[in-house]
């Protein structure tokens, strides 16, 4: 009689420790530690990814629209910043920023106008409505965010900043698209 194979878990997906298990049968050379590493900070991600995209779509607003509400608020005080400046920040074409701050506009998360100053000029600013909603998606965030955390504490969260922070940083000085954009892959 011959052993049965484990069957995967009900999320289709094989456990980390039983994928870089695969990944070793077929391809003896993979770092067992540093594939385990790769793969648990991918998973880390997409789970929180869609954490996140569940928090914003009890918000009413997706996660392009929370992107541009954060742009704005990080200009600063009076939140406002040119559609060109926009989709620069967002790794945007043109055509798609117009495109999601029309969507944008219509349920009142941001407002387009006229720069008074240089009629030619647009200024898409952060309504009130648009900073509660991205104000709350940061207040229900943090709370996610601490509970992931729980088990990291006192100077583990030190540590473990400053390694996360090491391989950003290796991952934006190597990779050409390691902002997002990928224009220059084509």
């Amino acid at each position: 009689m011959s052993a049965r194979k484990p069957e995967p878990p009900a999320t289709g997906e094989l456990g980390i420790s039983e994928q870089v298990a695969v990944y070793q049968r077929e391809f003896p050379l993979v770092d067992p530690q540093v594939e385990t590493i790769v793969q648990t900070l991918s998973r880390v991600t997409r789970r929180m990814n869609v954490a996140y995209t569940r928090q914003l779509t009890v918000l009413g607003i997706t996660s392009a629209d929370w992107e541009v509400l954060k742009a704005l608020v990080i200009a600063g005080s009076p939140y406002r910043l040119g559609p060109g400046d926009l989709a620069k920040r967002l790794g945007l074409t043109p055509a798609a920023m117009t495109h999601r701050i029309d969507r944008m506009v219509a349920e009142d998360l941001v407002t387009r106008e006229r720069d008074e100053n240089n009629r030619v000029r647009v200024i898409i600013e952060l309504t009130e409505n648009g900073r509660d909603k991205w104000l709350e998606s940061m207040r229900m965030a943090a709370v996610f965010e601490e509970e992931l955390l729980q088990d990291v504490v006192g100077d583990e969260r030190a540590v473990l900043s400053g390694m996360l922070g090491r391989m950003l940083r290796r991952i934006e000085e190597s990779q050409p698209d390691a902002l997002g954009r990928t224009d220059d892959l084509d």
